[in-house]
């Protein structure tokens, strides 16, 4: 009886999967995250449809360590996810910091995304606690993208009362190493002496980019954004992958 609903728990798990990698396909740039999702959930849909002639199959001999080595691979994973999750409600900024650097994410066209605006609107909250702090905006231009990441951040900042001579843009960057490393280019050349950084963020985002701000040379603090909860599992699996892609190459 527990079996058959734990089956059922996954078979829906697996179809809610897949519909949210559909739908976010749609109503975001594509990435790998969306093939996760729908390869994940096609899996657990299929390993509850046919979880009979599974076990049958997996038995004895290799396919039953195969078997084994999906589980494990399965709560690695899980386990992981939920370290990143933990990590990423965790804020270390002190308020006293000289230059907050707000990470670029996905436009559409010119305008930013919905996770890209909690962050831009969590660097507003930063600065109204701290007006010293000058802001970096930093993001290149990428795919179904119209114009920077940087300069659709500086447009938005500016419109929610944010003058602009406090916003230092960064518009090279394509991944969030280069995020780091070109803004601290910039930071050092700004202030020609020693500073202190918060970097923001969502919260998804924040041990990678932590750990990739300290390869390229930056003892930062954080600032947590939120995430749209419908946004989670097609971003936490592209996370998990991003993480596992930092403890290999250092990047």
């Amino acid at each position: 009886m527990i079996k058959n609903i734990f089956i059922k728990l996954l078979m829906c798990a697996g179809v809610l999967l897949i519909i949210n990698s559909l739908v976010m396909a749609v109503i975001t740039n594509f990435n790998v995250g969306i093939i996760a999702a729908f390869i994940f959930g096609l899996a657990l849909f299929c390993y509850g449809a046919f979880n009979k002639q599974i076990n049958k199959i997996t038995s004895r001999g290799i396919m039953k360590w195969i078997k084994y080595t999906v589980y494990a691979g399965t709560l690695f994973m899980m386990g992981v996810i939920l370290f990143i999750a933990i990590v990423g409600n965790i804020d270390t900024a002190t308020f006293e910091e000289d230059a907050v650097i707000i990470l670029g994410a996905g436009i559409r066209g010119y305008r930013v995304s919905l996770p890209l605006a909690y962050r831009l609107d969590k660097g507003i909250e930063y600065i109204n606690k701290n007006p010293n702090a000058v802001i970096v905006v930093t993001g290149g231009q990428g795919h179904q993208e119209r114009i920077t990441e940087a300069l659709a951040m500086e447009k938005y900042l500016i419109s929610k009362g944010v003058p602009k001579n406090k916003i230092i843009k960064e518009e090279n960057a394509t991944s969030t190493y280069e995020n780091f490393q070109f803004s601290k280019l910039l930071l050092d050349d700004y202030f020609k002496k020693p500073y202190k950084v918060t970097y923001i963020t969502n919260d998804f985002h924040i041990y990678r980019a932590g750990q990739l701000a300290k390869i390229a040379g930056i003892d930062a603090t954080s600032y947590g954004a939120e995430l749209q909860w419908y946004a989670v599992p097609t971003t936490y699996l592209r996370e998990f992958l991003a993480v596992l892609k930092l403890w290999v190459f250092r990047r």
